[in-house]
């Protein structure tokens, strides 16, 4: 007899099927069977949809502009077509401020209170 012990699985593990109980909701859902007229359609996958500000619009043309209030340059991708701005660098928000701090600057210099405006 020898001295070495083994135990080996017979057969290969059975995998149990996992059933997960449907929500109320599903199982209390009507059955929607729609006309093949009123019925929904895909779209077609070889038009994909485009999120690009630039689709249809004619060639941008670069501007450089001299912000006065705020003393710097501000550098704008302006659609040729319609006008609108499309990209601009800096943008708003940052050259109110810069206004807005040099305002300050320039009221600390002349010691004279100056009136400014806080509506956007």
């Amino acid at each position: 007899m020898g001295t070495d012990f083994n135990i080996k699985p017979v057969g290969g593990p059975v995998a149990a099927p996992v059933v997960r109980p449907q929500p109320e909701a599903v199982r209390a859902a009507v059955p929607t069977e729609l006309p093949s007229p009123k019925a929904v359609t895909s779209q077609d996958p070889t038009a994909a949809a485009r999120n690009d500000p630039q689709s249809g619009s004619g060639d941008p043309s670069h501007q450089i502009v001299i912000d006065r209030a705020a003393a710097t340059i501000v550098y704008r991708l302006v659609d040729s077509s319609t006008g609108l701005v499309l990209q601009q660098y800096p943008d708003e928000a940052r050259l109110r401020s810069r206004a807005y701090q040099r305002a300050l600057d320039a009221a600390k210099l002349t010691h004279t209170p100056v009136q400014i405006s806080q509506t956007a």
